[in-house]
């Protein structure tokens, strides 16, 4: 039996969770976006509908994933479609390394080189991108992403809709808050609170967000 997935979301990364969920086995892909009709495709895949269409169609799909970038809209769109009554997945690309000890949310992603030590524990729709690793008892929320090319250290805790950007490291142990931004490249040696911009190396704080999120 043809097992088909829908992607909520046609971007750049909806492309990169497509073309994973290929390689993992599964037989066809079917993208919707909000942007839809203004978006027709997304790569070589069709684009079918915006979110409601979605829902509509739900019944009709072996697994749904939102793939959407931003943290904090990913996770709401991926409450909405459980609401829904989705059959949220996981995408793991065959060429990452998971422990058979790991447990991963349902929604989430992991990419082509990533890797996942023992008892690590992701949360609902988090992305652990490209050649990223999580090492042993890392703990991150619901809608972390960890970037291409980024390391957390063992027993590290990230706390929700966080973005770890791009080649940053995280020393073994450290906290870090709800709606963090960790910048590219950047050293993270000390813990760091809620709704903070960290750059650079020693990593500082360059923004410090409301509790909403606004700048």
């Amino acid at each position: 039996m043809m097992r088909k997935l829908a992607l909520l979301g046609a971007g750049g990364h909806g492309k990169v969770v497509a073309d994973s969920a290929l390689c993992a086995g599964w037989q066809e892909v079917v993208f919707y976006d909000d942007a839809w009709p203004g978006v027709q495709s997304c790569g070589p895949w069709p684009v079918a509908g915006n979110s409601e269409k979605l829902r509509l169609d739900i019944a009709g799909f072996d697994g749904v994933v939102v793939t959407i970038g931003n943290n904090a809209v990913r996770l709401d769109k991926q409450r909405w479609l459980q609401q829904g009554g989705a059959a949220l997945v996981s995408v793991v690309h065959p060429a990452a390394c998971i422990s058979r000890y790991a447990s991963i949310g349902p929604g989430s992603v992991i990419m082509a080189g990533a890797v996942l030590n023992i008892d690590v524990k992701l949360g609902q729709a988090c992305i652990i991108n490209t050649g990223a690793t999580v090492d042993h008892d890392c703990q991150l929320a619901d809608g972390v992403h960890v970037s291409p090319g980024a390391h957390l250290s063992g027993e590290v805790q990230v706390g929700q809709a966080s973005w770890i950007g791009v080649g940053a490291v995280v020393r073994q142990g450290l906290s870090i808050g709800r709606s963090v931004t960790v910048g590219a490249g950047a050293v993270v040696v000390k813990p760091i609170s809620d709704a903070m911009t960290v750059v650079g190396n020693p990593a500082r704080v360059l923004l410090r967000h409301d509790p909403l999120g606004a700048l």
